[in-house]
C-alpha cells in the first residue's frame, strides 16, 4: 500500500470548501430533515409529500411525467411509489391507450393525508422563507431551478 497514490490535504480542503455538489447536498439535507420533522404527525417524509403532491393534478400523471418532475430516475421513483401504495395513498395503474404507460393516481385516503399534511408543510415553508429572507428566496429559487435544469 505504501506505493498507492495520495490526494494532498489541501485538495480535500479545496473540495470541503469549494465543492458545489457537496454544499448542495448538505443543504438538501438540512432542509429535507426540517420538512421530515414537521410532516411526522401525519407519518410522511418530504419525499413522500412532494411526491403525493406531484400527483395533485386533474388527470393522473404518467410515470415519465412524475420523475421528470421530482428529477428522480424511474427506478428510484417506482420504490418510493411502492411504499405508498402499500400505504393506500396512491395507486399505479395501466394507461388507457397505451398499455405501456404507467399512470398514478391519489387514493381518497393519500388526497386526505395529504390535505392533511400541507398546513404542516406551509408552516415549515413560511418559517424556513422568513430564515432565509436575507438571501433572498426567490433568487434562490430561481438558482436552484437552473441548476436543476441542467443536463
Amino acid at each position: 500500500m505504501a506505493d498507492a497514490p495520495i490526494v494532498a490535504f489541501d485538495k480535500t480542503l479545496l473540495v470541503r470548501d469549494a465543492c458545489l455538489c457537496l454544499h448542495m447536498q448538505r443543504a438538501a439535507r438540512v432542509l429535507a430533515r426540517r420538512f421530515d420533522e414537521a410532516l411526522r404527525p401525519v407519518g410522511l417524509t418530504n419525499e413522500q409529500f412532494s411526491l403525493l403532491m406531484s400527483l395533485q393534478r386533474p388527470e393522473p400523471p404518467t410515470m415519465g411525467d412524475v420523475a421528470s418532475l421530482l428529477g428522480a430516475d424511474r427506478t428510484t421513483l417506482t420504490g418510493a411509489l411502492k411504499k405508498l401504495e402499500r400505504r393506500g395513498l396512491a395507486k399505479v395503474s395501466v394507461d388507457r391507450e397505451d398499455r405501456r404507460v404507467r399512470r398514478i393516481a391519489l387514493t381518497a385516503k393519500g388526497r386526505t393525508c395529504l390535505a392533511a399534511a400541507f398546513p404542516m408543510w406551509d408552516e415549515a415553508h413560511r418559517a424556513l422563507e422568513a430564515e432565509l429572507a436575507r438571501i433572498n428566496p426567490v433568487k434562490l429559487r430561481r438558482d436552484l431551478r437552473s441548476v436543476a435544469s441542467m443536463r
